[in-house]
């Protein structure tokens, strides 16, 4: 849609006259019930009806009292929830004409043109098929006496819009469906334990999670854990594997290794197209090797249990999104689904992205099955590349004399070692000798440098904090000792993994390479910190940690107020004078408000705050509120003034409590996030030195001193991207220590306006249509 379009509109009259139906439909997915959330409150803010669809499609062809109005009450206090509160159900009769008619009489009656559909490629083809027909659905109720001309004139057209609500992200078009990432965690929670018995009893773990046509959760799994062998259907093992497998186990406990993880993937196969089963591997493992070894399925746990933060946000931004794609369709816009490309929402005609999904199965039936790694894109790709790399000892036979040394600056964040690993590891394989630096550039300036081998790095992707020590001193007071122990040590280039003093502490040692010729090498920062505030990546490693930290806290605090009827929470986050934190976790928690820097606010703006607070319990028998706050928000209006405000205003009608949350954001094992994203990045960083060393090498000698030899390495919109540390200081404020623009900013009014405040939502950067063949991203899938 164009931006001239929305402008001249007032989204809070787009919906009038206009009725939505929301169902979600097939397996259930952790999130699911943000997304129903955010569809029927934006509905709602629009202006429009909005009705649930109880059970599914068999709840649109039983219709009565299966299709009821929601209201803005009757969506509360379901972020927190796992599978489907509208319920799911498998339906036979939609897949019957007969069934159809039934649904579009019972759509009609009701006066329903717009159709949101949350469920996986099975569940949006038949919405399609539906939509398809529907002119010719009306014609024979019409015929059949069932509705009126007049009814069905009214009703001639349906929009649908769809989202994917499917934990094995196996829907081609989107970077993650919604409930994969609970999955993850589920999936890891679980290896994390089994890590702790095996090395105990040196055992060999064979873990089957699900994933019957998509080895996403498997292969990501996998690169999280550092698993030894990962079986997924998309690329079978070569002829002879279980010789291979051996060697590999054996190999890992010859060097001192005391377990062997192996993920399977449930739908895992030959090449002869014959399955792979846990029992099979444990069978050969125990007969050739005769190793402890135990097998643990999974199963319907990876539906359970409590949507992640990232889950609970994806699905409320899809849901927005899905609201407005629906009232902006015309009779021609083709149904659509919405996905999520990097960290923007992205709309895309549903079957182009159904047919590419087909293509991967019809691949893999027909044994193409590197054919059906690129359809699964270039990220998945980049995925299975990664792990087959980092998996296995692979060294080149000669040496490339080149050093790469490896250090962390900042506060410590769950995520660092992840990326420390990886570009060990990536080193390694590259010929490279890869030195740790310990705490940070004090370590550099004292001489705290040794070797890293392959095994050192062993199991640290699970670890939070930081591994080598980490400590927040800048560089300026120390280039010459610096200087002269990068000389020393022969450091040819180096991996600064930290926050926003890597970012600062890289600058200044790239503007002292006038001074000191030691310091023209090749650097690379990768942004690693709970605040999410350095310039040049939309992402740190560490911050999804911290934001389900957060968010997970948040729900506990909620439920300890389940006893009383009303009770308002003031909840302090992490961030510096970055709102990131405050801003999603009040997302994915349903805070009423986020208090923030970027987003100035005044004794005016928590009056009326304090009134929405008071006008909503006032007329809710049991009414829970949260407000974030961001530790710097404002000097004068802190987090005591806050509470003992709120708790004056609420006297007689809420009680108000404070929760600091401090350091506890900072620790805890890291996210699958956060442990996928830092292996990306730590890996990558490696592959690019190695390039640039190669442009650098003059004379028998590494001399870099060009702008884009230091860079940062971050992920911008849809992409991991290379940018010179010193073009980012024209978007850097320095003093406050962020970014100067910040892309989560712009769905800061999604949060006001699930909380009911009166707001303009700004519509005119909407997404457009997009195709699935342009759109890749190399973030997650």
């Amino acid at each position: 849609m164009s931006k001239d379009l929305h402008q001249n509109s007032d989204p809070t009259k787009m919906g009038q006259g206009r009725s939505i139906a929301v169902l979600t439909s097939g397996g259930d997915a952790q999130g699911m019930n943000a997304a129903v959330r955010a569809t029927v409150r934006v509905g709602l803010y629009t202006g429009a009806k909005v009705y649930f669809v109880h059970e599914g499609y068999q709840g649109l062809v039983d219709g009565g009292d299966h299709i009821r109005l929601a209201t803005w009450e009757s969506v509360s206090m379901m972020l927190q929830l796992g599978g489907t509160v509208i319920g799911s159900a498998r339906c036979k009769d939609f897949r019957s004409r007969e069934g159809r008619m039934k649904a579009a009489c019972n759509l009609v009656k009701l006066g329903i043109t717009n159709l949101c559909v949350i469920g996986g490629d099975g569940s949006l083809t038949g919405a399609n098929e539906f939509r398809t027909e529907w002119g010719g659905l009306l014609a024979d109720l019409v015929q059949a006496g069932k509705i009126t001309e007049e009814e069905a004139k009214k009703s001639s057209h349906l929009n649908i819009v769809g989202m994917v609500g499917s934990i094995d992200n196996d829907f081609c078009g989107t970077d993650m469906t919604i409930g994969t990432d609970s999955a993850l965690h589920r999936i890891i929670e679980v290896v994390d334990a089994i890590t702790t018995t095996a090395q105990s009893h040196q055992r060999t773990f064979i873990l089957e999670v699900m994933g019957r046509h998509c080895g996403y959760l498997a292969l990501v799994t996998a690169l999280a854990c550092g698993a030894d062998w990962v079986f997924i259907p998309e690329m079978p093992p070569d002829h002879g594997w279980e010789d291979h497998l051996c060697r590999r186990l054996a190999d890992q406990r010859s060097r001192g290794s005391r377990l062997n993880v192996i993920i399977v993937a449930e739908g895992a196969i030959s090449t002869d197209g014959k399955s792979i089963t846990s029992e099979q591997i444990k069978k050969l493992v125990t007969d050739r090797l005769g190793f402890d070894t135990r097998t643990t399925v999974l199963g319907h746990v990876q539906r359970g249990g409590t949507p992640s933060a990232f889950d609970r946000i994806l699905g409320s931004r899809m849901g927005v999104e899905a609201v407005m794609a629906l009232l902006e369709a015309t009779p021609d816009t083709p149904a659509c689904v919405v996905s999520l490309s990097g960290n923007q929402a992205v709309r895309l005609p549903l079957m182009e992205c159904v047919q590419v999904t087909k293509d991967v199965t019809a691949a893999m039936a027909q044994g193409r099955f590197e054919d059906a790694i690129k359809l699964r894109g270039r990220s998945f790709e980049n995925n299975w590349n990664t792990y087959k790399l980092l998996a296995h000892i692979n060294p080149p036979d000669v040496k490339s004399n080149i050093n790469v040394a490896i250090m962390n600056i900042g506060a410590p964040c769950a995520g660092m070692n992840a990326a420390v690993r990886a570009a060990v590891r990536m080193g390694i394989v590259q010929g490279h000798t890869m030195l740790a630096v310990h705490d940070g550039f004090d370590g550099l300036a004292q001489g705290q440098v040794e070797p890293f081998t392959w095994t050192s790095v062993s199991g640290w992707t699970g670890i939070g904090g930081s591994m080598l020590g980490t400590k927040r001193s800048l560089p300026g007071k120390m280039l010459e000792e610096i200087s002269l122990n990068i000389a020393k040590f022969n450091i040819h280039s180096l991996v600064i993994i930290g926050g926003f003093e890597a970012y600062v502490g890289g600058l200044e040692m790239v503007q002292a390479r006038e001074k000191y010729e030691e310091l023209c090498i090749p650097m690379v920062v990768i942004p690693a910190t709970v605040s999410n505030n350095v310039p040049g990546s939309d992402f740190s490693i560490g911050a999804d940690t911290a934001l389900n930290t957060i968010t997970s806290t948040c729900d506990r605090i909620k439920q300890s107020a389940a006893g009383t009827k009303r009770r308002v929470f003031i909840v302090e986050t992490m961030g510096g004078y970055c709102g990131y934190l405050a801003t999603m976790a009040g997302l994915a928690a349903g805070a009423d408000a986020a208090y923030i820097f970027e987003d100035k606010f005044s004794i005016k703006d928590l009056e009326v705050i304090s009134v929405h607070i008071l006008a909503e319990s006032s007329t809710l028998i049991s009414h829970r509120s949260f407000n974030n706050r961001n530790e710097n928000s404002n000097a004068n209006y802190t987090t005591d003034f806050i509470f003992n405000l709120y708790s004056e205003e609420g006297r007689g009608i809420f009680d108000c409590r404070k929760n600091v949350l401090g350091h506890m954001q900072q620790g805890g094992t890291p996210t699958p996030f956060d442990r996928n994203f830092g292996t990306k990045m730590g890996a990558k960083s490696v592959l690019w030195l190695s390039d640039k060393l190669k442009e650098c090498y003059r004379h028998g000698r590494i001399f870099a001193n060009t702008p884009d030899s230091a860079c940062v390495l971050g992920m911008r919109k849809r992409a991991l991207t290379f940018q010179p540390l010193a073009d980012l200081k024209a978007d850097t404020d320095f003093e406050h220590r962020i970014p100067k623009t910040q892309w989560w900013l712009k769905i800061r009014p999604i949060m006001k306006i699930l909380a009911k405040y009166d707001i303009k939502l700004d519509t005119s950067e909407h997404a457009d249509m997009e195709h699935v063949i342009k759109k890749r991203s190399p973030l997650w899938k």
